[in-house]
């Protein structure tokens, strides 16, 4: 559908753009009387029932009724250099990651995520802190350590260096800070210009779902295996899901890779190589593929985590452009007993 204002089109959008980066001008609603026209740019995720649903690269959803819009486009992403991607704010990336790798279950408290997947990953089963939750902080805590206690999990917090007065508050009670990370991000185009030939008699095949093929390489899934499902096959709101799988000659599974598309940016995942297939360039291989796939969806940035000791996954990432944006960790309660809440010096 197009409309014409004027003699001249000037929405040149249809719903067959769904998931490209759109700019729409809308009429302002009566709540903003001293506005004529809104602009809105971000990923367009909906058009159904007249109305467009669009994804802003904050994650936030904006509704538009289709006959108040007055121009649309789409817009090519832009390719960052890798000095601005380092220039993104720790919370901008630390919400992408957080949609990149949805919980089963999410609740929120305030400006805080409660996440559980049923004990799958440390990311999937923890508090994610991105603002107040609108409580004293000593409260916050025995609430959210109720919500893990009530699911049979153990109470976990993601934290960063935005969380100095919480970090200091778990620290105090005895939570035991564990399993540290770095979150880096490069441009895709390092990625895609890499040699990454596949084996001889190799395929690699992309799927939105994984298969027992992804999932008996992908170890973390022996356990809590539906969550697992669930987890790796949800996109972000607006974004999409691409698992990449490669069989050998024989049919066996060499390596698999997840990737989310949130937006410009792109989350690299459960990147695993059979022990059999290392160092033959398999890595890099998926890597490659699985950021040609982002590109064709519009991502010019990604991001990934390592643990500070894998220094194989951080030679590869270096040699992909991917640099050291900020650290973060896990604060985990190690007892089963909790501090009552507004316990003095602790709020």
């Amino acid at each position: 559908m197009e409309f014409a204002m004027g003699g001249r089109l000037d929405i040149r959008i249809t719903p067959s753009d769904v998931g490209k980066r759109v700019s729409v001008r809308s009429l302002t609603g009566p709540e903003e009387p001293s506005a004529r026209f809104t602009d809105t740019v971000g990923r367009l995720s909906s058009w159904s029932g007249g109305v467009l649903s669009i994804t802003r690269r904050t994650g936030a959803s904006v509704r538009i009724d289709e006959t108040d819009v007055v121009a649309g486009k789409v817009v090519p992403q832009a390719r960052p250099r890798g000095r601005g991607l380092t220039a993104t704010p720790m919370s901008e990336l630390t919400a992408v990651a957080g949609r990149g790798w949805p919980a089963v279950e999410q609740e929120p408290l305030g400006g805080w995520t409660l996440r559980a997947s049923s004990g799958f990953t440390a990311r999937g089963n923890s508090v994610l802190p991105l603002g107040d939750p609108g409580l004293p902080l000593a409260d916050a805590v025995a609430r959210a350590e109720e919500w893990y206690e009530r699911r049979g999990l153990t109470p976990r917090f993601q934290v960063t260096s935005a969380d100095d007065a919480l970090d200091s508050l778990l620290a105090a009670r005895g939570w035991e800070r564990e399993r540290p990370a770095v979150l880096r991000v490069g441009t895709l185009d390092a990625a895609v210009r890499q040699e990454a030939p596949l084996p001889e008699g190799a395929s690699a095949s992309l799927a939105t779902r994984p298969d027992e093929r992804f999932l008996g390489l992908y170890g973390r899934t022996l356990t809590a295996r539906e969550a697992a499902v669930e987890v790796l096959a949800t996109p972000p709101p607006g974004g999409c899901v691409h698992l990449l799988t490669v069989t050998g000659r024989d049919g066996a599974t060499l390596a698999v890779g997840r990737c989310s598309v949130d937006g410009r940016w792109a989350g690299f995942t459960a990147i695993e190589v059979a022990p059999e297939a290392r160092r033959r360039g398999l890595a890099t291989a998926v890597m490659r593929r699985l950021a040609e796939a982002a590109l064709r969806d519009g991502a010019s940035g990604g991001y990934l985590q390592v643990e500070p000791g894998n220094h194989a996954a951080g030679a590869l990432y270096d040699r992909l452009g991917f640099t050291p944006h900020h650290e973060y960790a896990y604060r985990t309660r190690t007892s089963p007993g909790r501090m009552p809440a507004g316990t003095p010096g602790e709020a």
